[in-house]
């Protein structure tokens, strides 16, 4: 495509003012700020929703530099990720991709499952992912080299990985690599707590249910309840919604279409809420 189109899956570049709230589950904020001190690229593999973007947000305001995210798709060329000259008022005019635009400006550049994007675009990378830390643009004839307040930081779910979706070796050993999955109990309690601002009792409750619905996954549900559908439920429960109509909104409906299965999951949702409105 040559038009501006390709731009609305960008977020726009941000420094936050505020760190948004992230619980750690083990030691991965510390080695997230070794790989940036380091200038070390960075590969985060998990589950849907279990907080890898959340992370790394929380993690671009504490190093206070800006943040481009990228939602990669099989239709994204390198072109989308490095730039494209553009057509505007006669005459022809450079416009830097998000990946560009990180190197300029020494912010992050994130990009959200990776795996999605093709294969010949993911190349581009890899002069910037080893010790030449280089971008060469060979529409403009530029080669910039990162300042060492840039970083690449990569995502995707393991989950689903197939033979014609996953990373080439030469991509893959490229980047640190940090191993995430839902919180323990205790801690996902405490996310719930306070995301929507909910009791104990409730938010054990739906962890409870959550994980429930976890052993059912590569049985009867594709995709396990993740902790975001999770916070979901407590948010539309802390505003006033009935419990069980929020559990069927924000943690049935989204797993599944098979109207046997959506039934099971509310026959555990009553069971841990009763006749609770």
């Amino acid at each position: 495509m040559n038009d501006l189109s390709h731009q609305a899956f960008l977020a726009p570049t941000s420094v936050a003012t505020e760190i948004p709230f992230y619980q750690p589950v083990g030691n991965e904020c510390t080695l997230f700020e070794l790989a940036y001190q380091r200038q070390l690229p960075l590969l985060i593999k998990g589950p849907t929703g279990c907080g890898k973007t959340r992370f790394v947000a929380h993690m671009a305001a504490k190093l206070a530099r800006p943040l481009i995210t990228v939602a990669c798709h099989d239709d994204l060329t390198a072109a989308d990720l490095v730039g494209r000259h553009l057509i505007g008022d006669g005459e022809t005019i450079w416009s830097d991709g998000p990946l560009t635009r990180a190197v300029r400006q020494g912010g992050i550049c994130y990009l959200d499952e990776i795996v999605e994007a093709r294969k010949d675009t993911t190349v581009v990378l890899h002069p910037l992912t080893d010790d030449r830390r280089i971008l060469p643009i060979e529409r403009t004839g530029e080669e910039l080299t990162a300042p060492d307040e840039f970083m690449l930081v990569v995502s995707y779910n393991p989950g689903y990985q197939n033979l014609l979706k996953n990373l080439k070796p030469s991509t893959r050993q490229r980047f640190l690599a940090i191993q995430f999955d839902y919180p323990n109990a205790e801690l996902e309690q405490s996310i719930l707590m306070k995301e929507a601002g909910i009791d104990l009792s409730l938010a054990t409750r739906l962890v409870d249910i959550a994980r429930r619905f976890r052993q059912l996954k590569q049985h009867d549900l594709d995709e396990a309840a993740s902790t975001r559908l999770l916070v979901y439920a407590a948010n539309l429960i802390a505003a006033g919604c009935p419990v069980v109509e929020a559990c069927a909104a924000a943690l049935v409906e989204p797993l599944s279409d098979d109207l046997d299965t959506i039934t099971a999951l509310m026959e555990v949702v009553k069971l841990h809420f009763g006749s609770t409105k």
